[in-house]
């Protein structure tokens, strides 16, 4: 089955003003989705990681990516196609809490 990586965008002001029944909801479902075997995560702080050439690795602390809401999380998810894994996230807490989740279909070579 096709899998996706999901990056859920999302602040604590947005979530504080969804409706708690609304929360909770998102919270179950992804509760579901990990007893099916989805694998998620809060977001931790990152490194940035560069080695170019393989001559020099170095490290910079912080995101590379930037984005009006801060990442929240991540999810590798199994879905049949596309729609699927839309319809799958979009019933998430970043989803639903005033907040965003891309969903980037992970290809194999």
């Amino acid at each position: 089955m096709p899998k996706f990586v999901t990056i859920g965008y999302g602040d604590r002001a947005g979530y504080d003003r969804t409706p708690a029944a609304v929360r909770d909801a998102a919270h179950a479902h992804d509760a579901e989705l990990q007893a099916g075997g989805a694998l998620m995560g809060i977001a931790g702080t990152p490194v940035q990681v560069r080695n170019a050439n393989a001559a020099q690795m170095e490290k910079r602390n912080g995101p590379f990516m930037s984005s009006s809401l801060p990442v929240a999380g991540f999810a590798v998810i199994e879905a049949a196609n596309l729609a699927e894994a839309i319809d799958m996230v979009s019933r998430t807490p970043c989803a639903v809490a005033h907040g965003v989740v891309e969903v980037w279909p992970l290809e194999t070579s």
